[in-house]
């Protein structure tokens, strides 16, 4: 019966300090309020990305505050024709001041996640050794109809749902050019800062494979929806 009280009075407790907790805690840590592509990594925040999925209205509301913000330039699509489909497709142009080498197609959740990146990417190398920002990406695509690594048969690629994009270089706005095939390891302070991008791509994506995971990546940056923060 004590047990019973106290779980009671816990519960009465949690609930009167909801309006308390709503406005008072850090966007990472509150489930309560709508994302914010400007929210700090964690997993209230990788949640509330998830939730996305299962609300189309939502999701372009997230991506509508951004481009009032300046961070995003985007248009809805159709739905593309074929054996792959895509939920609530959205054409990418510009990531505010990042230019990218062509535009690129992607789900609602994908074009937020890499509008989170390209931001958070964005500042990051703003506060490191290098002190300039992005100016450009140079990428080879998100929407694909085909299984994974080409094969005939198997599972679909995340790039048949348009839930994966392949980034092959980064430009700094000093004119700087980060190459992944060229400069994963070499020189060091063009690894060190790449690697600080790959390592974003796991805090705003499901999975993030670059160079050190497997040949067939050794190219580019493969950062894509499914999983909860895989990296390699």
């Amino acid at each position: 019966m004590r047990v019973l009280i106290v779980i009671t009075l816990l519960a009465l407790a949690a609930w009167w300090s909801l309006p308390w907790l709503k406005s008072h805690l850090p966007p990472q840590w509150n489930p309560f309020i709508p994302l914010d592509v400007t929210d700090p990594p964690g997993w209230i925040t990788r949640y509330k990305l998830q939730q996305l999925k299962g609300d189309p209205q939502a999701c372009l509301a997230v991506l509508q505050r951004a481009s009032a913000q300046g961070l995003v330039s985007f248009r809805e699509e159709p739905l593309p024709k074929g054996e792959c489909t895509i939920a609530q497709p959205i054409r990418i142009s510009k990531f505010g001041p990042v230019s990218l080498s062509s535009s690129f197609l992607a789900s609602c959740p994908m074009a937020v996640a890499s509008t989170m990146y390209v931001t958070r990417s964005h500042q990051l190398l703003q506060q490191s050794e290098v002190a300039s920002p992005l100016r450009r990406i140079e990428h080879v695509g998100s929407f694909a109809c085909r299984n994974i690594y080409h094969r005939q048969q198997g599972q679909r690629s995340e790039h048949a749902t348009a839930e994966a994009w392949d980034i092959t270089a980064f430009q700094l706005a000093n004119g700087r050019w980060l190459r992944v095939a060229k400069n994963w390891q070499e020189p060091a302070s063009e690894s060190a800062v790449l690697h600080i991008l790959w390592r974003n791509g796991c805090a705003s994506f499901g999975n993030a494979l670059g160079p050190d995971y497997n040949a067939a990546h050794a190219s580019h940056f493969h950062l894509g929806m499914r999983g909860s923060g895989f990296c390699r």
